[in-house]
């Protein structure tokens, strides 16, 4: 026979060996009053059925719990000592409530965004949110599917969409620009200094549906530069744009930057522009309350730190 070391359950405490506990909130009212008809006031009873269910009380214990005098009532010993543990008793209870309902009701807000504007942009601030909020628990689903929020019960959606083709506040409009580490423009072997130069470098890119172009991204760029379309010398490919991000920063080529999305990157030089200003988009980021994030007043809070902190990126442009 296999033996465990588990402990066995406590015993179950009978129920006979219990007061009705129905009625213990009757008793601690009483106790504490001394008075059946000023329990009965606050419990919304009859002064008789007050004295009634107290009645039931003794009967069960088998003895008295109060000593009835002409116009007041006084605990007997047995009284105190069950006061003192009912009240105990009800404290607890109380407060294991409250503990329960706190947890349930918590306070919380559920967004749902892209990868890329959660991981370069949202998550690195997203302190200064929690700092000011800490009693609200933010729960963030980072995805290029476009969640639909009533039937997810997400309360806020920060959607990338063309330009005017979307409802919602616009939060802050797209620029594109090529980035690179400083390292790469330093090279004197490979110089970065003129469009034509990115034929000696590395094309960093993400995965795109089939027959899409790898340099979709780059066009409203070569637009303005007036190129027809960028020659690098290789490329290397990610299933997502952090990715490339990343191995901008670590050197091993350029990346086509989105900005402000990446504006803390170009301001503390990990990445650097090596050919001047960007160009527009004609894509933006656009905030959405959902149903429930109508009614939530967290995400209504959510939204304003949005919108406040992209003010603020648009200044580091």
């Amino acid at each position: 026979m296999l033996k465990t070391n588990a402990k066995p359950p406590p015993p179950a405490v009978p129920r006979q060996a219990l007061p009705p506990l129905d009625l213990l909130p009757t008793f601690e009212a009483a106790a504490r009053h001394l008075s059946f008809t000023v329990a009965a006031g606050e419990l919304f009873l009859t002064q008789s059925a007050v004295s009634r269910q107290i009645q039931q009380i003794e009967a069960n214990l088998g003895v008295a719990l109060f000593e009835r005098k002409h116009r007041s009532l006084e605990l007997t010993e047995a009284g105190r000592i069950m006061q003192r543990a009912v009240t105990d008793c009800l404290e607890r209870l109380r407060d294991a409530t409250t503990r329960v309902r706190a947890t349930s009701q918590m306070r919380h807000v559920a967004i749902t965004c892209t990868p890329g504007f959660a991981s370069l942009w949202l998550i690195p601030r997203l302190t200064r949110f929690t700092a000011d909020h800490p009693e609200v628990d933010v729960r963030i689903s980072a995805t290029l599917e476009l969640v639909d929020l009533e039937r997810h019960q997400v309360d806020l959606a920060v959607r990338f969409i063309p330009k005017g083709e979307g409802e919602g506040a616009p939060l802050f409009e797209e620029q594109v620009v090529p980035l690179c580490s400083p390292k790469l423009v330093a090279d004197k072997r490979n110089p970065l200094k003129k469009p034509a130069d990115l034929a000696n470098h590395t094309l960093l890119t993400i995965d795109t549906p089939q027959g899409g172009s790898m340099t979709v991204d780059w066009e409203p760029w070569l637009r303005v530069m007036g190129l027809a379309e960028v020659h690098m010398k290789n490329t290397v490919r990610f299933t997502r744009y952090t990715e490339a991000v990343a191995a901008a920063v670590a050197g091993q080529g350029v990346v086509i930057g989105r900005l402000p999305l990446m504006a803390e990157m170009v301001r503390d030089k990990r990445l650097v522009s090596p050919f001047g200003g960007g160009a527009a988009s004609q894509r933006g980021y656009y905030v959405m309350l959902g149903e429930s994030g109508r009614r939530n007043p967290d995400a209504h809070a959510f939204a304003q730190w949005l919108r406040t902190e992209a003010d603020a990126a648009r200044q580091l442009l």
